[in-house]
């Protein structure tokens, strides 16, 4: 197959071909991204909104809002109405974009993560020079830094993965265009490069978690050679909603990448894209709000101005 066949349309991989199926799994995906946005836009508006949370850690929380919203609105959206109109093709342009987005997002929010483990260990690690080392400018470049990270990547691997030669069809067996289903559909001896640029990926993403290990080594270290159990609680409980999306996020995207080719199978593959694509984003703000008291506090005040408005308009 040459590349000119492909570069019409590219078939994704159905969740299933019963019609009720299909509907249940609009369904439930409808409910998944309904929850994510609301979720997601609660936490973006209630600390654009409440001048408490103008802090270094709530700028990266709403940084990182941000990225959720736009990772599970790049593959998820497009599944619902493949489902709901019985349909399977996505235009080679569409896929281009959705595989850009999914890995701009996705490096984007790792970086962000490692730089929301940075500012963990300054607060408690180094507190006397949290203002200095935290202050606006530097949450705003190392925030920048997070989100350009994503795209160059991105604008690697989706040049490097749609410049290989295709001849192995076009039907790809995932519900969204990934970089290793794509692979599978070229020519064995002309993706070698996209592998070299995958493999120095991993070695970015596993410097990062060496350093958001190391990060949080000093930080436990710190936070129990603090005297009194009350603050001990207090710095546990500003690093343990991170550290959770953190094993989250790490812990589903390995497990998508590292996983046995013997296990591979299309079912399998299909559960893994949604518990790295579809789970984290959909998850992060329950974490974030279940253990934050300012965070659940903006959120109630935004709530009730909300609900009071809506009162006095009628």
């Amino acid at each position: 197959m040459s590349n000119s066949s492909f570069l019409n349309e590219v078939f994704l991989l159905a969740f299933t071909d019963t019609r009720e199926l299909q509907l249940l799994h609009f369904s439930l995906f409808l409910g998944i991204y309904l929850a994510a946005l609301l979720g997601n836009s609660l936490i973006i508006t209630a600390v654009a909104c409440d001048n408490h949370l103008h802090t270094p850690m709530y700028f990266f929380l709403l940084n990182l809002s941000l990225l959720d919203l736009g990772s599970i609105s790049t593959a998820v959206p497009k599944s619902m109405s493949n489902s709901l109109w019985d349909i399977r093709s996505i235009s080679y342009s569409g896929c281009a974009a959705q595989l850009f987005f999914i890995v701009f997002f996705i490096l984007a929010e790792y970086s962000l993560l490692t730089v929301m483990a940075y500012d963990r260990y300054v607060a408690i690690c180094r507190p006397l020079h949290y203002g200095t080392l935290m202050g606006s400018k530097a949450c705003v470049r190392m925030a920048a830094a997070a989100w350009a990270s994503g795209f160059l990547s991105a604008v690697l691997h989706t040049a490097n993965t749609f410049s290989v030669a295709f001849c192995q069809g076009n039907t790809v067996d995932q519900f969204f265009c990934e970089i290793p289903q794509i692979l599978k559909l070229s020519c064995t001896d002309s993706y070698l490069r996209v592998v070299w640029a995958l493999v120095v990926t991993a070695c970015l993403i596993f410097g990062c978690f060496v350093f958001i290990v190391l990060s949080y080594v000093q930080i436990f270290s710190a936070v129990l050679r603090i005297p009194s159990e009350q603050g001990q609680h207090k710095a546990f409980s500003m690093c343990l909603p991170h550290l959770a999306v953190v094993s989250l996020f790490f812990s589903t995207v390995v497990f998508a990448a590292l996983k046995p080719q013997s296990l591979s199978s299309s079912t399998l593959d299909l559960v893994v894209a949604v518990l790295y694509s579809v789970v984290p984003p959909t998850v992060n703000p329950l974490i974030y709000s279940l253990r934050n008291k300012e965070l659940k506090d903006a959120l109630k005040k935004l709530i009730h101005s909300g609900f009071y408005m809506e009162e006095g308009r009628q």
